[in-house]
Order: structure tokens, then C-alpha cells, then sequence
């Protein structure tokens, strides 16, 4: 009996514990993290000491967190060194090394998210096996392919139709670049030190284009809770709408781990944004961010610093608002019929307490408050926000005509444009568009729901998560907000609690000698 006792207290604790994802205060509070940063923080909560150089760009990692940032990279080609540091030729090749990571790595590179520049350290005994794996027989040794096909994953050199490949010419950095630059057809230099913006090219023919953006919504999560903490925005009369947006990022965000992250505020809200915490004395810590500052919502790597679909042709155009909106749209588009009433009430409400932008704000409220009747159905919030997001885009379009602000390779659109779904529209006249509102709402579902998703539905293939399947359970109910979270959870605590209570108590009882006879 005391063993089903020990049982009943595990299984309450697993299921309410879930795993911090804090760092120190000093990772935390600069709002532009970088993988780097994040790797080096891994390493060291695993006792492994990395050789790190301020001006170093090249990431570390070793078999601990080799498959999990090769997995989770948003890069298109990942470079892996194998190298030893004892190694003197390793030595002088760094400097050559780092002069190529510095274009593609980190917050400030000059080609962010096309390439990750790696490094494994074979001296160290904790990665011997790892490489063996990769057949490493000399030092350095650089390996070439999508981060995907590096997980789980190995090198021989007789193996054939294996995509990772040995970089057979990279003895400096002018030829390890003009290597890289035959496999993608590309033009890097050495020497370049803004990225031209310029180049990209149009994502609005291309539907596919939008599943990279599934790393700005996780950059624009991560940002948003950023902003709320900097300007100290969390109030007693503001918690209840960031509770509200939390329940809703629980269940229908994209991504897995900002789900987690955003599982892990939720359920320990009353601890990281106490009553009071607006009080100078619950904002000395962490720059005036509380214990709340401490958790990456997104995970540790996140924020990257940089756009991947929401990328302007202009560094101040773009970004943010784009990544926000796509995340908007998402939710709208992942909830269930029921939730859509809950899920209209806690985007207005965050939008208006928490969207720094006062006269975007301000807009957004007034579209809100002319809904005059309930959501009942998810089509019909999910169309009254593309309503809404292409009359914002309406305003703006007359806006940056005249100031010229707009971003000239991605200037402001009624949506969805004809390349994208020539089906959505049913006639245009000066009157304006008519559209067919089924064909949009199908659209819609396909576009921010489907194809959004589809990076991390194929990354997720090739791995066992089971802490996300958990919460996947937890959370994916639809009826999910019909009793109040917090009410939800005093049940379950209450009932765990008389369980084992009432375990212990059999047990007590049975364990008692029962009283020696005067007979």
C-alpha cells in the first residue's frame, strides 16, 4: 500500500510539474539572445567547459545538444567542424573558420538563417562516440548538409546516397566560402558586412513560403513577452488578459515549445506575476522583470534576432508586426468552434493592453468593439480577422503612399493577392473586391494552418517527444476553456491530494498490530 501511495504522489507531480526553462538573469535580460549565447549556457549546465571567444560566431556544441540544435536551427545547411583543441592545425584554422561563421551566425550576421557554422570538440571524452559516428580521422574535418540529416545521423566513407558530405576543400576561408558558394549557387563574399535585402525575392507567389514563418511567430512570441516585461506592463488590472492570451497560446500556438513555455507561466503565474507586482519592490530583480524575466517563453534559443519569412527589403519594415499577425491568424485558425468567442475576447484584450504602438492599438480596439454579436463558429472569427488585418492594410497602403515608409519589395496588399488564391475572388470593381468567402476561409486554413506547420509536422517525424506529446494531451481538449484553468487545476490538486491521503490512511490502518487479548 505505501508503493500505491509513492504511485499516486508521482503521478500528481507529473502531471503538473513541467520542466523550467530558465537561464541566468544576464542571458535573459538582453533582448536579443543568440543561439551562441544559448548553446554556451547548455554547456555549461551540463559541465561542459567550452573554449568560448568573445569574437567567436561558430557554435559549440557536443553530444548532449548536437541532435537538438541541428534539429531546431531554421537554417537551410548546417557546416559541422570536427576538430580537437589540442590540435595545432586546428588552432590556425580557426581564425578562417570564424571569418565564414561570421556571415551566417548569430543575431548580427550579415546572412542570418541560411546556414549554422558548428564546431564538435573530439579531445573532449563526452563526444568520442559521436564522433566515431561521423568516421573522423584526421583534424579539423568539416562536414556539409541540411541540419536535419545530421540528427540521429553518421558518416562512412564508402556509404553510399548519404546527404551529409565531407568538405574536401576548405583549407582557408576564402576556399571553404567558395565551396559553399558552388553547392548554392551563391555569391557570398567575405568582405560582406550588410545584408542586402534588396535581393530577396517576393514570397507572395510562393504559398510554400509561409512554413519558414513558423520561426518569426516563435521570434514574435518571444518579443512580445519582451516588450510587456521592459515596459514593466503587467498589472493587477492587465493579469487577467495576459492570463487569458497564455490559455489561448497553450493550446493553439504553432510551436511546440513556445506551447510549453507558455504551459510553464501559466501554471506558476501567481509565483512569477504576483498581485503586487508592479510594486518597486517585486521589480529590483532581473531589470525590473521579476521571476518572469528568467523564462524563455519560446525556448532558450529564441529570440534569434533576425526574420526568416517576415524579412524586409528595410531594416525597420517588416518583422514584428508581420510575425504577430501571422500568429494571430494561426490561432484563429486552430481553435475550435467553441473557443472562438474566448479566443476574439483575449486577442482583443491583449492587443489593446499589451501592443506598445498606440494608435495600432487604438484601431485594433475599435474594430473590436464594433463586433456586436458573439463568435460562435471558427470561420467566422477567422474571417472577421482577415477582415480586419486587410482594412489595417487599407489604411496603411494610403499611409505610406504618402510618406513613402512602406517596404518597396513588400509593399502593403489586399489578401490574399490573385497569385496566391485566384479562387478567393469572386469580382473587383472600383466599388471594390467581392469575395468568395469560402474559398478564402479555405484559404486561410490551408495557408496559416497547414503549410505554417509543416517544417516542424516533418521534424517531429524523426523524434519522440515525450514531454510535448504530454502536454499535447493536456492542452488539445476542446473544452479547454470551458471551466476556468485555474479552477481546473484546484480540482485536480484537490483530487490528488484526497487520493493519496486516502492511500495513506489504508495504509496506516493496515499497518497497525492489532491489541493483545486480557482473555
Amino acid at each position: 500500500m505505501s508503493q500505491l501511495l509513492v504511485l499516486n504522489l508521482v503521478l500528481c507531480l507529473l502531471l503538473f510539474l513541467i520542466p523550467k526553462t530558465t537561464s541566468s538573469s544576464s542571458s535573459s535580460s538582453s533582448p536579443s539572445r543568440s543561439l551562441l549565447r544559448s548553446i554556451e549556457d547548455n554547456n555549461k549546465n551540463d559541465n561542459v567547459v567550452a573554449d568560448l571567444h568573445p569574437h567567436d560566431y561558430a557554435v559549440d556544441i557536443n553530444v548532449t545538444n548536437f541532435d537538438a540544435v541541428l534539429r531546431d536551427t531554421p537554417a537551410t545547411f548546417a557546416v559541422v567542424e570536427f576538430f580537437a583543441h589540442w590540435c595545432p592545425a586546428c588552432r590556425n584554422y580557426k581564425p578562417h573558420y570564424e571569418r565564414v561563421a561570421r556571415l551566417f551566425n548569430g543575431p548580427d550576421a550579415v546572412h542570418p538563417g541560411i546556414i549554422l557554422m558548428t564546431r564538435v570538440d573530439c579531445a573532449l571524452k563526452i563526444n568520442s562516440k559521436l564522433c566515431d559516428k561521423f568516421s573522423v580521422d584526421h583534424y579539423p574535418m568539416l562536414f556539409w548538409a541540411p541540419p536535419s540529416k545530421f540528427v540521429s545521423g553518421g558518416w562512412k566513407p564508402k556509404q553510399e546516397k548519404n546527404e551529409i558530405r565531407v568538405i574536401d576543400d576548405a583549407r582557408t576561408a576564402d576556399r571553404l566560402l567558395n565551396w559553399i558558394n558552388k553547392q548554392m549557387g551563391s555569391s557570398f563574399g567575405l568582405d560582406d558586412e550588410k545584408f542586402e535585402n534588396e535581393h530577396l525575392s517576393s514570397n507572395v507567389s510562393d504559398p510554400g513560403q509561409i512554413a519558414r514563418a513558423v520561426y518569426d511567430v516563435e521570434e514574435a512570441t518571444s518579443t512580445t513577452f519582451d516588450i510587456i516585461l521592459e515596459h514593466k506592463m503587467i498589472k493587477s488590472e492587465t493579469r487577467g488578459s495576459l492570463i487569458k492570451f497564455l490559455q489561448l497560446l497553450v493550446a493553439h500556438h504553432p510551436s511546440k515549445r513556445c506551447r510549453m513555455g507558455s504551459a510553464e507561466v501559466l501554471v506558476n503565474f501567481d509565483e512569477l506575476c504576483p498581485l503586487d507586482m508592479d510594486s518597486t519592490s517585486k521589480q529590483e530583480n532581473n531589470d525590473g522583470k521579476g521571476a518572469l524575466g528568467n523564462i524563455q517563453i519560446c525556448g532558450k534559443e529564441v529570440p534569434r534576432g533576425y526574420w526568416m519569412f517576415c524579412r524586409g527589403s528595410k531594416n525597420d519594415t517588416r518583422g514584428f508586426s508581420c510575425g504577430l499577425w501571422v500568429l494571430l491568424h494561426s490561432l484563429s485558425l486552430r481553435i475550435e468552434d467553441g473557443e472562438s468567442q474566448f479566443a476574439f475576447q483575449a486577442i482583443c484584450e491583449f492587443v489593446h493592453n499589451f501592443f506598445i504602438c498606440e494608435e495600432c492599438r487604438q484601431h485594433f480596439y475599435e474594430m473590436c468593439s464594433s463586433v456586436s454579436s458573439p463568435f460562435n463558429k471558427t470561420r467566422d472569427f477567422a474571417l472577421w480577422l482577415w477582415s480586419a488585418h486587410n482594412k489595417v492594410n487599407e489604411r496603411l497602403i494610403k499611409e505610406e503612399a504618402t510618406l513613402q515608409t512602406g517596404d518597396p519589395k513588400f509593399p502593403k496588399m489586399i489578401w490574399p493577392p490573385k497569385q496566391l488564391c485566384s479562387s478567393c475572388r469572386q469580382s473587383q470593381s472600383q466599388s471594390g473586391i467581392q469575395w468568395d468567402q469560402d474559398e478564402v476561409f479555405k484559404f486561410l486554413t490551408d495557408y496559416y494552418g497547414k503549410k505554417l506547420v509543416s517544417i516542424y509536422k516533418d521534424k517531429n517525424n524523426h523524434e519522440s517527444d515525450k514531454s510535448g506529446a504530454a502536454l499535447d494531451d493536456l492542452v488539445v481538449s476542446t473544452n479547454a476553456f470551458v471551466v476556468p484553468l485555474g479552477a481546473a487545476l484546484a480540482i485536480a490538486v484537490a483530487s490528488c491530494a484526497f487520493g493519496a491521503l486516502a492511500c495513506y490512511w489504508r495504509s496506516q490502518q493496515k499497518s497497525r498490530k492489532p491489541r493483545k487479548s486480557w482473555n
